[in-house]
């Protein structure tokens, strides 16, 4: 799988290195890295994240402004996604606050599953 452009991971440095960093209020933070071309970090999941971020467009696209969603609450977890992809720098925030973000969150499947624990929207 290609990072950026048909060149892989190798060929131009970190074009696929993340560090996702999960919060959940009185819990301690969870960090990981992922990067792709090969899988590797220590991401729990790191072959499937890289497939699920490489099967979308703009994995790290926030939720349109003006976007209807219900108003369901998902939970209290947070997920920070800094580096890059596809050589393009990535600051994203996930949460689970609405129906839009819950979706968003879910869309990225295994990419923001970063522990193994039962914490909810985690």
């Amino acid at each position: 799988m290609a990072c950026a452009g048909g060149r892989t991971f190798g060929d131009s440095g970190a074009m696929c290195e993340l560090t996702l960093t999960l919060r959940v209020p009185d819990q301690r933070p969870v960090v990981r890295t992922l990067t792709c071309d090969p899988a590797g970090g220590d991401h729990p999941h790191a072959a499937e994240a890289c497939g699920a971020l490489a099967a979308l467009a703009d994995p790290f696209a926030p939720t349109p402004p003006g976007t209807i969603a219900t108003m369901i609450y998902g939970g209290p977890a947070t997920v920070t996604v800094d580096g890059q992809w596809r050589g393009q720098p990535v600051h994203a925030v996930f949460d689970r606050t609405n129906g839009a973000e819950i979706s968003r969150w879910e869309r990225l499947g295994p990419v923001l599953d970063l522990d193994d624990t039962d914490t909810p929207g985690a």
